[in-house]
């Protein structure tokens, strides 16, 4: 067993959850919170967890900044939640309910700017996959029904994460490299947002067998700092069931935060 100074230390990101001018007691309180499910997921490997919390804003004291938390921390992961605001990729919102959230996209494209110049690696899983395109200067489909209608259906509100579907790989990809012999692997689909143009800093690994979507993403230059995503759920993998088997994404990008650690070691 590791000990507590040997484990590696992940960041995750937060989800917020605004104020409420209907309720007088909470107005201008903001929660910020994580998913348990991706928090013990990324525990299984035996890394501590940490939830980073956005150190500005009406309430903010003392002079802590990400900065911090990229030097002290030896990755980051960006999970799921709420709709990016399209402003964040320049187009104004198709619909009012698709707003987003844009105090959680400049929270986020900050904090992976922060994990970037620490050399430190980050992972994105479903909002986290999305987030990164639009850092990096792509674009999103809204809605996924409304722009593209021909496409599968890549949200089910009855069955959520037991929803699936189908993805290829893309040959000589890393992401095929770490499941050798599969060509096409079934993970589940809880979003109705995805990537419209690709960022110039990705290269898609996986696609969506029905309608070409992109599942899947990482860092063209693999001399850079690790950056990879993923637009489907690992946390919610259900064991003995027929999707991908998600520990194999885990200990890639775990690898590349032992990496960071040796580099980058604390002062």
């Amino acid at each position: 067993m590791s000990t507590a100074a040997s484990r590696l230390k992940i960041g995750l990101s937060a989800c917020f959850s605004h104020a409420d001018p209907e309720r007088p007691l909470f107005t201008g309180k903001t929660l910020q919170y994580v998913e348990q499910s991706i928090a013990h997921w990324v525990m299984s490997s035996g890394a501590m967890v940490v939830m980073v919390p956005c150190p500005t804003g009406s309430t903010q004291r003392g002079d802590v900044a990400f900065e911090h938390y990229a030097q002290w921390l030896d990755g980051l992961v960006l999970h799921g939640g709420a709709d990016l605001w399209p402003g964040s990729y320049g187009e104004a919102p198709l619909q009012e309910r698709w707003m987003g959230d844009r105090v959680r996209d400049e929270y986020e494209i900050a904090l992976v700017r922060a994990f970037e110049a620490a050399g430190k690696p980050v992972f994105g899983v479903c909002r986290g996959l999305q987030l990164l395109n639009v850092a990096y200067g792509g674009t999103l489909y809204q809605d996924i029904q409304t722009q593209r209608p021909e496409s599968l259906l890549h949200r089910d509100a009855v069955t959520y994460d037991r929803h699936f579907h189908d993805v290829a790989m893309a040959p000589d990809s890393r992401l095929a490299q770490l499941y050798p012999g599969l060509d096409r692997v079934r993970v589940n689909s809880i979003h109705h947002q995805a990537i419209k143009d690709l960022a110039d800093e990705f290269v898609a690994e996986a696609y969506s067998v029905d309608d070409g979507l992109i599942e899947a993403i990482r860092r063209r230059d693999p001399s850079r700092s690790y950056i990879a995503a993923v637009q489907w759920h690992p946390e919610f993998h259900l064991p003995g069931a027929d999707n991908i088997d998600d520990a194999v994404l885990l200990d890639d990008f775990l690898k590349a935060a032992a990496r960071a650690a040796r580099k980058h070691p604390q002062p």
